[in-house]
């Protein structure tokens, strides 16, 4: 979850820390008081698009700055870590950071490591979940529906998916390879030319391997030659010769010997002086050995720096080393194959693809029943949240069309099919939300009311599958009032139940679901205007549900209303 924030000189922000909770937090004020600043800031923070008009006037830059925990070491997050590079706490803290010069250039760090916004953004995405009245448009777009579907589905499917994109790849690949081969045939003999000499270059060095390595290894003994051989001729020396090593350990040796035999206790100390004395004079016999298989050879020097410069030049061109100069020439000798023998390896290529073509279809078309499954639990299960919502005579329906394909392309039922990255599906949601009307396009038939309370049944749905570990809501209860606002706020408080929310409403009935309540206030004097964030006690929340109630002064009318909308709150909780 998002622990704290910290912004300074954001906009009309000085210097603002926020500590967050766990649970359902609201954060009400007067309209331009700074609420949406805020989330303002989040978003920036986790990857959006920022502006020089963020910065504070009068200041040379904005700095953003969030601490998040995550308590599920196998979080998503962490493989992004991963796939970049970047360290990581074992605690599961993770601090966003982005500064905004007011010459609009933007720094980014991932726990203190410099990112592009990019790679923020990935993170940013991985953690928070932001929803706005216009974010609940994105639900318009029907592009989205397809992973929308698929995301509800993956718990039971999810292998199903992971088996058709294995087989896409391959085919992806296999065409790739064959267009290139069949439609470059002058730029294929250029390439086999190419090879060929190549191939010849490296065959005629007639190359070992981890011969380079061996080759430097000789080299820098011949070098040092002189310097081993007094080193290795003092060593032995030390130990052979007369009043040497030997001598004075033998006569040590004999000594303790016969103390031995006067004294028991010193036959193990005797023995072991024994065994040292020989072992040494093993070791001046391998010393002896090895000066006299010595010899100093300046032709062979000469021979292996020659070898050496040789395999540089090869180096240069092929590989940082022999071994993948060799495994180079191995994968270049498998390509002259396949270009010097074109038409039957286009054949063969053919063949390769017509068989993935075929696998990738009947993965596809598994994928495409399962969809048409998990599309019938996805209805019953929006329909359910629609009913909480007051939307019970409200129909939902999912549509899934096979996307046509072009002669050529692989064929289902005799009707060619067009394969893409998930599948040949595409999804679309269908809506009524009268009685008697067909069903249509999310976008031909809600309204903006309608649009928060769907959004809501989604978000309901699909919270705990995106694995978020924050939803924020910003003003998305607008237009809405009575017993559809108190729906709105129990369905807000299920959702903070699996991931933390921070919402931003005018709704009484939702800032009295909340754990925490929070008042974002802009205080204005002569020199500066910035944003305070007060955390409400209990009865300073009972005053400001009444304000909100009201609008105006509070009256003992609009206190005993928040009284009660706070007890049936906590008496909700509790069934939860």
């Amino acid at each position: 979850m998002l622990s704290e924030l910290s912004i300074q000189n954001f906009t009309i922000i000085n210097q603002l820390t926020i500590s967050f909770n766990d649970g359902l937090t609201v954060l009400t004020g007067e309209t331009g008081a700074g609420k949406s600043i805020i989330i303002d800031a989040i978003e920036l923070l986790t990857g959006g698009r920022g502006s020089v008009e963020y910065v504070r006037h009068g200041k040379n830059k904005a700095v953003l700055e969030g601490l998040f925990t995550i308590d599920n070491p196998k979080h998503a997050i962490y493989k992004l870590f991963d796939k970049y590079g970047i360290e990581y706490d074992q605690e599961g803290m993770i601090i966003l950071h982005r500064t905004i010069s007011a010459k609009g250039k933007s720094i980014c760090r991932v726990n203190g490591s410099l990112v592009t916004l990019a790679i923020l953004r990935e993170f940013g995405q991985t953690l928070i979940d932001i929803h706005s009245q216009h974010e609940t448009q994105s639900l318009l777009d029907s592009s989205r529906h397809l992973s929308l579907l698929d995301m509800f589905n993956q718990e039971h499917e999810n292998d199903r998916f992971n088996d058709y994109q294995r087989v896409y790849n391959k085919l992806k690949k296999a065409k790739v390879v064959y267009d290139s081969l069949k439609n470059n045939e002058q730029e294929s003999i250029q390439r086999l030319d190419l090879l060929r000499f190549q191939l010849n270059e490296i065959t005629q060095a007639e190359l070992s391997v981890n011969e380079d390595i061996e080759l430097r290894q000789e080299r820098e003994k011949l070098v040092n030659f002189e310097q081993i051989y007094e080193n290795v001729t003092e060593a032995y020396n030390s130990l052979r010769g007369e009043h040497k090593g030997l001598d004075w350990l033998s006569m040590g040796s004999a000594a303790l010997e016969t103390a031995s035999s006067l004294e028991p206790e010193l036959e193990k100390l005797s023995e072991s002086y024994s065994n040292q004395y020989y072992m040494l004079e093993e070791i001046s016999i391998q010393l002896r050995n090895y000066l006299d298989q010595m010899s100093y050879e300046p032709e062979r020097l000469a021979e292996i720096e020659s070898r050496l410069n040789e395999i540089q030049l090869l180096i240069r061109k092929y590989g940082s080393n022999v071994n993948e100069i060799i495994e180079y020439a191995a994968e270049i000798e498998d390509e002259i194959e396949t270009l010097e023998n074109r038409d039957q390896s286009l054949q063969e290529m053919a063949d390769e693809i017509n068989e993935l073509s075929e696998d990738a279809l009947i993965e596809a078309k598994q994928l495409h029943d399962r969809r048409v499954q998990g599309a019938k639990r996805l209805i019953d299960v929006i329909k359910a949240e629609l009913i909480d919502l007051y939307m019970e005579k409200t129909q939902f329906e999912t549509e899934i069309e096979i996307r046509a394909g072009k002669p050529g392309d692989p064929e289902l039922s005799g009707k060619p099919v067009h394969l893409g990255e998930n599948g040949f599906d595409q999804v679309r949601f269908l809506l009524s939300t009268n009685p008697g009307e067909p069903v249509k396009p999310l976008d031909k038939v809600a309204s903006g009311g309608e649009l928060s309370r769907i959004m809501l049944a989604f978000k309901k749905v699909f919270a705990k599958h995106q694995g978020v570990t924050s939803v924020i809501f910003d003003e998305v209860d607008t237009g809405v009032s009575g017993r559809v606002a108190q729906a709105i706020a129990e369905k807000i408080h299920t959702i903070s139940i699996d991931s933390q929310v921070l919402c931003i409403t005018h709704l009484p009935q939702v800032a009295a679901m909340a754990d925490h309540h929070l008042l974002i206030e802009k205080i204005a004097s002569q020199q500066e205007t910035y944003t305070r964030v007060k955390q409400l006690t209990e009865q300073e929340r009972i005053e400001e549900l009444a304000r909100m109630t009201t609008g105006t002064s509070l009256t003992d009318t609009s206190v005993s209303y928040a009284k009660e909308l706070i007890s049936s709150a906590k008496q909700f909780k509790i069934t939860q």
